[in-house]
């Protein structure tokens, strides 16, 4: 379970990969910004988009119209739709409005929808527009969270990648961590790091823009999430370096992360064993406690949210489960390739999806445990297999040591329940 070298036989790295193309079922990629306006406490996110697109980032963040929140929406209306009205000119007036009055507002997204894609608003005129206008006080940029081509852990990669082109430059030698965390998650991950003596860290994204992040051809990147392909491309053409590693899922992957970035900046192993070794036993102990509902049993993921590879990692080397298919909207060499590297040869590795043929072969393979979006788990429930949905381990902390039984646990949760309706139901 803890050995880090990977799998003999190379694990699924170099596994013949079934691509398909057709009908998908994906999340929006506006759903980002609910856990993107809780991070950057000084940003807002203005969607300029239909009543539906408000209605869906109301009811995904549960906040009451009182509740302030850092996102909003520009709706677009049937005049601006049928081009009876400058829609620059009344985004301008919005923004103008929004900026008097939020003074505390420092950066301002404005984000594409399927609409304004449709009737092609050019949003990025319009951020440079805007930029000049409200600067130095609020920096404008722009990016697509449309859900026409897009899985909805997109709008995140695609939000940092707009935000690395006017990042400053530093020849300084730092360590860039990029993907947004929850803070007390940030804030383990941060405490790691420093106990090991490498303390000079940025963050993409900061928490504010004052704590200013800047990249450089001395800078090395990390990245916490798997799913940042775009923001990966954007920084290696910054001149920065990726530290390439699993991800920070369960106790292995966490210290196989750890061990990358470490290496990096010359820590030695009686200070990474020392630093490490308490927080890797809690870790092995609440994962173990989880684990006695997943041994033994199969898996299948659906493409949703990228984490299908590395969580399929977790599960079977952590977790005694074996993975019959795992699939993945993009599969991205640099971000998964360590993933794969340690993953039991032995599953379908899919990228891409036509769901009627994915849903054949989960009917066909009937796993234990089934992870997909909300679209598909009441059906495939109704027809007798157990469903996990994959939004809910993008929303949820999850990542390194303290978070690794949480993790297990959200895979045995609905195994368990299984096990207890059915019980009920002999009763």
């Amino acid at each position: 379970m803890n050995d880090l070298t990977p799998t003999p036989g190379g694990g699924c790295r170099s596994a013949p990969v079934l691509k398909q193309r057709g009908q998908r079922e994906v999340f929006c990629g506006l759903t980002g910004i609910i856990w993107l306006h809780r991070k950057m406490q000084d940003a807002f996110f203005l969607v300029v988009g239909s009543r539906t697109c408000a209605h869906l980032l109301q009811s995904a963040a549960g906040v009451m119209i009182f509740a302030e929140p850092r996102f909003g929406t520009a709706i677009l209306e049937e005049q601006d739709l049928a081009g009876m009205k400058d829609a620059h000119t009344e985004l301008d007036r919005e923004v103008a409005r929004l900026l008097d009055r939020r003074p505390d507002i420092r950066q301002l997204f404005l984000v594409g929808s399927c609409p304004s894609e449709v009737i092609k608003i050019d949003l990025a005129r319009a951020a440079e527009r805007l930029t000049q206008v409200h600067a130095p006080h609020v920096r404008v940029l722009n990016y697509s969270g449309s859900g026409i081509e897009t899985t909805f852990t997109e709008g995140e990669d695609a939000c940092l990648a707009s935000m690395v082109p006017v990042l400053k430059d530093t020849p300084a030698r730092e360590l860039l961590l990029v993907g947004a965390l929850p803070d007390v998650v940030e804030d383990q991950m941060l405490s790691l790091l420093g106990q090991m003596g490498i303390d000079n860290i940025r963050l993409l994204p900061a928490r504010r823009i004052d704590e200013t992040t800047a990249v450089g051809a001395n800078t090395v990147f990390a990245l916490t999430q798997p799913f940042l392909g775009e923001t990966h491309a954007a920084l290696m053409r910054r001149g920065a370096r990726h530290i390439p590693a699993p991800m920070p899922f369960g106790e292995e992957g966490t210290t196989a992360w750890l061990r990358a970035v470490t290496a990096e900046f010359g820590v030695d192993d009686a200070t990474f064993d020392a630093v490490t070794a308490a927080p890797r036993a809690r870790a092995r102990k609440a994962i173990a406690q989880a684990a006695e509902h997943l041994n033994g049993k199969s898996i299948f993921f659906f493409p949703d949210s990228q984490l299908e590879i590395p969580l399929a990692r977790f599960l079977t080397r952590e977790c005694g489960m074996t993975a019959v298919e795992v699939g993945s909207p993009y599969i991205h060499d640099a971000i998964h390739g360590p993933d794969l590297d340690l993953l039991p040869a032995g599953p379908q590795i899919s990228e891409g999806q036509d769901v009627d043929l994915q849903l054949d072969r989960v009917r066909a393979a009937r796993p234990d445990l089934t992870v997909c979006g909300l679209g598909l788990a009441n059906p495939l429930e109704a027809e007798g297999l157990t469903t996990k949905w994959a939004i809910e381990l993008v929303f949820t902390p999850v990542h390194f040591y303290e978070q690794a039984g949480d993790l297990a646990s959200l895979f045995s949760r609905p195994i368990r329940r299984k096990s207890v309706l059915r019980v009920e139901a002999a009763e």
